[in-house]
């Protein structure tokens, strides 16, 4: 949460920054002072600290400080244990699974729940509508991208996925109001996934943004009637393969599904049974 905060910092109004710092310089003093305390010390008006909040990604101060105690009380330790030459099975596995669970833990606290509800209710009324849901990575994002069209096929949307930068220009060209367009990405930096998004954007889709923020995708997402979902994480990208941003950009596709899956109510027990029914029936046969 903090990480993410300092990342933010610079694209912030002067004196949404002064909270920014005022903050960081002491976390466990910021989630427990007043609103007029808080504003009093930053030199600034109460409703600036609240529009800070609500900036950085939260639904308002209470929502703000109660993750914010979580993550500063609750003791969860980040500390990336990069595996070496000489580690054998048995250390691998400790490493590993103590990373990938260290940073669900920190997402958990992080995340911020009025960014998943704006996407959620987007991407619900796509689909009821019958309208395009495109999900667009490169790389390790690309077989993310394909997850999640996996996950919403099976929930009777319209969806279609892809990890070639040429095509998802061309499919993006196509999408119009009422559409939305995923954009998954590690770093943020892809060109050719910039370029997506913006031309999604000004066809009218909504841009769903999964990036780490602060990086350029990140501040496409924060622009108006567009979405973004930041996902941050300590990983080294340039030197192993990003384990840890996997399974945090699957956690995040598996929140959207529940939550879509919810909005779109009973009628979709149904079909879903029928389709365990056709596959279990056609296993058998086989």
């Amino acid at each position: 949460m903090l990480e993410r905060i300092k990342a933010a910092l610079p694209a912030l109004p002067p004196a949404e920054q002064r909270v920014a710092k005022l903050l960081l310089a002491d976390p466990r003093s910021f989630a427990n002072l007043p609103v007029s305390e808080l504003a009093d010390r930053s030199h600034v008006s109460k409703p600036t600290v609240v529009r800070f909040c609500r900036s950085v990604g939260y639904d308002g101060l209470a929502d703000f400080k109660l993750k914010l105690a979580g993550s500063v009380n609750e003791g969860v330790p980040f500390v990336h244990r990069a595996v070496d030459e000489d580690d054998k099975p048995g250390d691998l596995i400790v490493k590993v699974v103590d990373n990938a669970v260290a940073a669900l833990l920190h997402y958990r606290n992080d995340a911020a729940s009025h960014a998943f509800e704006r996407a959620i209710a987007a991407l619900s009324e796509t689909a009821r509508q019958r309208q395009r849901i495109e999900f667009y990575g490169v790389g390790n994002s690309g077989i993310v991208a394909q997850d999640a069209q996996h996950k919403f096929f099976r929930l009777g949307a319209n969806t279609f996925a892809c990890a070639d930068g040429h095509v998802q220009l061309m499919s993006a060209t196509m999408l119009g109001p009422g559409d939305c367009a995923v954009i998954i990405s590690n770093s943020g930096r892809s060109r050719d996934l910039m370029d997506a998004a913006e031309i999604a954007r000004k066809k009218g889709a909504t841009t769903i943004i999964i990036t780490a923020s602060g990086s350029p995708l990140a501040q496409m997402g924060q622009l108006p009637g567009q979405v973004l979902l930041a996902v941050d994480h300590p990983e080294d990208y340039d030197r192993y393969s990003p384990m840890v941003s996997r399974l945090l950009h699957l956690i995040v596709v598996d929140v959207l599904t529940t939550g879509v899956a919810l909005r779109l109510g009973e009628h979709l027990r149904p079909m879903l049974q029928e389709i365990k029914r056709n596959l279990r029936t056609k296993r058998y046969a086989q």
